[in-house]
């Protein structure tokens, strides 16, 4: 308090990318909690072939999403941004405090973020030149891309019964870059399951306003 007035709250600097899908799922989870206005934004780039030189004193493995906090304090890793979000919002909002179901919701968060990995990886072996790539990993990454997918359109309707937290999240978070960086990839057609649940992630108020339009 100063002069009887109260303080404004504490801000957060977020390094911060449109196209990241990691971020968006931090921002999905921002705005979901109602925090989104306390954050700041940066943008800040990054490639697997030039570390951002700038990035490096607050994350020295050059990665985003990195939260910054009002007293210097540094969070890395999508998921322990959105685990102190949810701490910061009242805590078991988008991650269940303990029991199964903290750990159901984890493990499923941890499948779709590794499969964000894959992802990544493999969107990054398709645009080398065609001498260059490595035809056995595009289709490891392919395998694990359509063995993953065909484990979450056998369990979308449990997990639809879920409360939305950060496995959904993530989830959705994963179906939308592949539309976005994988327009060949006819998901759809081969998940209906995970295709009739996109829709109605994608009407969220929280997805809509992080929707990834350009790049």
């Amino acid at each position: 308090m100063t002069d009887g007035l109260p303080q404004p709250p504490p801000r957060m600097l977020l390094h911060w990318s449109p196209l990241s899908p990691f971020v968006r799922k931090v921002m999905i989870a921002a705005h979901e909690l109602a925090l989104v206005d306390r954050i700041d934004r940066r943008r800040t780039v990054v490639r697997m072939s030039a570390p951002n030189t700038e990035l490096l004193s607050d994350n020295p493995l050059s990665k985003i999403p990195t939260l910054v906090l009002d007293d210097g304090t540094v969070l890395i890793d999508s998921v322990v941004i959105c685990e102190y979000l949810d701490a910061l919002a009242g805590g078991g909002r988008i991650i269940p405090r303990s029991g199964q179901e903290r750990w159901l919701e984890l493990s499923r968060h941890a499948l779709a973020n590794g499969l964000l990995d894959v992802l990544i990886l493999w969107r990054n072996e398709r645009e080398k030149p065609e001498a260059a790539r490595t035809v056995a990993w595009l289709e490891s990454f392919q395998t694990k891309t359509t063995a993953t997918l065909a484990r979450f359109e056998r369990d979308i309707p449990v997990i639809a019964g879920t409360p939305f937290g950060i496995a959904q999240i993530t989830l959705g978070c994963c179906l939308s870059y592949l539309d976005f960086r994988f327009a060949d990839f006819s998901w759809r057609n081969d998940y209906p399951n995970l295709a009739a649940w996109h829709t109605g992630f994608r009407a969220r108020p929280s997805v809509q306003a992080t929707e990834i339009v350009n790049g």
